[in-house]
């Protein structure tokens, strides 16, 4: 790899990502205002309802149904903390000059 491929690569990664669309920004800006603690909680909710309601019932599928909301809950949790940290426009023009 020669030195100027090197550096092209490197501008590449430098650069802002491209805007992602008005839909996407709308969605991020909703999500932002959710705490990622409510994820946490509510997966832990959906955990104790599968449990108690497989101690509690002969018929399985709704703790089965309820459980499997577990993965997507916490999913939706990752999903919300990474908008908070590095939503689509944190490397924006716009973004950039409030940092500086």
């Amino acid at each position: 790899m020669n030195e100027q491929t090197t550096a092209n690569q490197m501008d590449r990664k430098s650069q802002p990502p491209p805007h992602e669309g008005s839909l996407t920004k709308a969605v991020e800006s909703q999500t932002a205002k959710v705490p990622s603690i409510a994820f946490l909680v509510l997966a832990g909710l959906a955990v104790a309802a599968s449990v108690g309601l497989a101690a509690t019932r002969k018929d399985k599928s709704m703790a089965n149904f309820i459980g499997l909301w577990v993965p997507s809950l916490l999913l939706m949790g990752i999903y919300n903390k990474i908008v908070k940290t590095h939503g689509s426009d944190s490397m924006s023009p716009a973004a950039a000059q409030e940092i500086h």
